[in-house]
């Protein structure tokens, strides 16, 4: 597996974990009105937003890399 197929997985995974963990603290939140539920579902949201920048960059700069 090439560097570059490796980072597209690992990207691809942490937007997913990302997205189930923001699921999960916003869920808890609107069953316990905790703020801080609220704060981790936004930072986890504000993650996705970093992934998917560094995911973009990446892809960009090694276009010229083979999958294999």
């Amino acid at each position: 597996m090439s560097l570059k197929a490796f980072h597209i997985a690992f990207v691809t995974a942490s937007v997913l974990l990302l997205l189930v963990l923001s699921g999960w603290c916003f869920g808890n939140f609107r069953a316990d009105g905790a703020i801080s539920q609220a704060v981790w579902g936004s930072v986890c949201l504000v993650a996705i937003g970093g992934m998917l920048v560094y995911g973009r960059y990446f892809l960009r700069k090694f276009k010229n890399i083979s999958y294999l």
